[in-house]
């Protein structure tokens, strides 16, 4: 007789009572959700609003923070997974490797998702092949992350352009807080995965930790039952070094990965009759960052950051792609002088991208490949300097000035200013108000893609594209009106100027890519948590966009018109319950809903995840987690014919520590 996953799922969560109960009584207590009360959650120190230490409840920005027990009790096994935890971004799945993750608004595909600037450890990781995000290739362990710093709006004075609707930090523990080993393994009946990792010290000063892993995924299923080619593996490893002393810190840390998948469908590309059929997706790289911290006299501070990052892509018969980054990165935060608190700093980026264009012939004689970069090699240079001045004007009223000037080589000097002020109405409520201007610059896809890769042009690049601008206003308030309840609320309004276009030539034969689209967006984020009981907490989230889009007048492009409007939800909202039951089990549910898309038509959905674990003793720990459930499945993104139908997942792990 066979079961589907719901059953199981209760199957395996009464054994784990029934075992944890017999085995309680000869172990010692593992912790409660009452260990972090909500007015600790509010004082977590972030890094990312203003690039330095403060308290969450103390930042004039929308940011949410992902805990590392947010991601434990979540069950997520891959960092896509874990941002579905913040209310205040659009993650949609793809493929089994393949994701759209926004915020604000302008999600896509591709080269779509290409406003939000996301980190690890400080690393950037967009790239300028399209100012996105490749997914697939970003992965850290996520038992080594100590939280994810989700900002939702303009980032760009502190991070730069990129940094439109949003910036993500994923920032992992440092070793002095892994040491020991740690043997986390897991499978489904989509995919396994297992990792070890162990941690040590080089005498007082200095700790270390060393990991690797490796994941296998599954094909994924249409909704008519065919099998998408995506099945996926890949492995990475690497280590981290943290030493300190008086007053110095340095942290040297790199990782390297490899692996493959398939390129699902639509699949094959068909010209003319010709046909390409699509290959597995080889992906691999390797990255070394350095970070050092010195604490000056009178409470100046001065770090330095650099880090290498090597990529390599193939994707045939498309693209292979091979980018070298250099990143240096300086920052001052000198002493207080008066009301004034300033910091300033300057970077320099530095890219060489060689790209392999498609060998394939274009059907129209003479042959040429049918798609390309030209060139095909390019090295590129974003030096910039940055200065902000933190204003105390009151006791209880902090005013931020700051802006931005970075230089990129397709379209100059950007400068990106802001200015925020925040008033502590109380010392658990604060509420703040902000004006920006973020900065989206030319990519390589913008400025060099080209189809066929030799003329004459079907496609001719963008060789006039600028860069899109948004001035963006906010004004928000985070509170916490009782010892058992805080919460958020966020509402923002956006003007942008200048999105980018498909045209088409005068003389109907070509397109190229131009700036011919303007438009609105307006919306509103909010979250709170409350704590039920001392063994219950409950958490919500919403978020809702009304988006408007035009044409400026001349322009000939609607497709990039209706597709961009119809790619993000108006709401999404999600209730979280994390239950703590006797015996040190423990019971975690989500439920969330996302609204239906209008281009391409995607239904709106409703998910509900469940995991059940068991702190066996304080070295081990069981946990069965169930996804999607209590439905038949659900589509998140792109073309209806083609797109996987995610259905219902069971997964099991255990997690070994030594």
């Amino acid at each position: 007789m066979k079961h589907g996953p719901v059953w199981c799922l209760a199957s395996a969560w009464v054994l784990v009572c029934a075992f944890g109960a017999r085995c309680a009584a000869a172990v010692g207590d593992a912790g409660s959700l009452a260990d972090l009360s909500l007015e600790e959650l509010s004082n977590v120190q972030i890094t990312s609003v203003s690039k330095r230490a403060e308290a969450l409840s103390d930042a004039a920005a929308s940011v949410f923070v992902i805990t590392a027990d947010d991601i434990r009790r979540s069950g997520a096994r891959r960092l896509p997974e874990a941002l579905r935890l913040a209310p205040n971004l659009q993650v949609a799945q793809i493929s089994t490797t393949g994701y759209a993750i926004s915020a604000r608004g302008f999600n896509g595909a591709g080269s779509g998702s290409n406003k939000l600037l996301v980190l690890i450890d400080g690393r950037s990781v967009y790239t300028p092949l399209f100012a996105g995000v490749f997914w697939d290739a970003q992965d850290v362990m996520l038992e080594d992350v100590e939280r994810i710093e989700v900002i939702s709006g303009p980032g760009g004075t502190l991070w730069g352009t990129n940094a439109v609707n949003g910036v993500i930090n994923v920032i992992t523990r440092s070793a002095a807080d892994t040491q020991g080993g740690l043997l986390p393994a897991g499978i489904g009946n989509r995919d396994a995965d297992a990792a070890l990792r162990y941690g040590g010290a080089f005498g007082s000063d200095a700790h270390y930790r060393v990991y690797g892993m490796y994941l296998e995924q599954d094909h994924t299923t249409t909704q008519s039952g065919a099998a998408k080619d995506d099945a996926s593996h890949k492995s990475q490893g690497g280590f981290r070094i943290d030493w300190s002393r008086a007053g110095d810190s340095l942290t040297v840390s790199g990782n390297g990965y490899s692996g493959a998948e398939g390129q699902p469908l639509p699949g094959a590309i068909s010209l003319n009759g010709l046909t390409l059929p699509l290959g597995n997706v080889s992906i691999s790289g390797a990255n070394l960052t350095g970070h050092w911290d010195r604490a000056l006299e009178a409470g100046s501070n001065l770090s330095l950051q650099g880090y290498y990052d090597r990529t390599d892509r193939d994707a045939p018969p498309s693209f292979s792609e091979s980018l070298d980054i250099f990143d240096l990165q300086l920052q001052h935060s000198l002493r207080p002088i008066g009301i004034h608190a300033v910091v300033w700093g300057g970077e320099f980026r530095y890219a060489m991208d060689r790209v392999t264009n498609a060998t394939f012939p274009f059907p129209v004689p003479p042959p040429r490949p049918f798609f390309g970069f030209l060139p095909a090699t390019v090295n590129q240079r974003w030096p910039s300097l940055f200065g902000q001045d933190e204003m105390m004007l009151r006791q209880d009223l902090r005013l931020t000035v700051g802006a931005r000037l970075e230089r990129n080589d397709y379209t100059g000097t950007e400068i990106l200013p802001n200015i925020r002020l925040a008033w502590k109405l109380a010392p658990d409520h604060l509420l703040w108000t902000a004006a920006s201007r973020a900065v989206r610059a030319p990519s390589r896809f913008d400025r060099d893609t080209y189809v066929p890769a030799a003329p004459p042009f079907l496609l001719a690049g963008g060789s006039d594209v600028r860069s899109e601008v948004a001035n963006v206003y906010e004004i928000g308030y985070r509170g916490q009106p009782a010892s058992r309840l805080s919460y958020s609320v966020t509402l923002y309004h956006a003007d942008y100027d200048h999105l980018r276009t498909q045209e088409l030539a005068p003389s109907r034969t070509s397109a190229f890519f131009s700036n011919r689209m303007q438009g609105n967006t307006t919306g509103i984020e909010s979250w709170g948590t409350f704590q039920a009981a001392e063994t219950w907490r409950l958490s919500a989230g919403l978020s809702a966009l009304r988006e408007r889009l035009t044409l400026k007048p001349g322009s000939t492009d609607t497709a990039d018109l209706n597709a961009q409007q119809g790619r993000d939800p108006t709401h999404t909202w999600m209730l979280r319950s994390s239950f703590d039951f006797p015996y040190r089990t423990e019971f975690d549910a989500i439920a969330r809903r996302v609204s239906a898309l209008s281009f391409p038509v995607v239904p709106g959905y409703m998910a509900v995840d469940l995991r059940a674990g068991w702190r066996a003793r304080r070295d081990l720990e069981l946990s069965v987690t169930g996804e999607n459930l209590f439905s038949g499945g659900h589509a998140e993104f792109t073309d209806p014919r083609t797109r996987t139908q995610f259905g219902q997942v069971v997964f099991f792990k255990v997690a070994c520590r030594v």
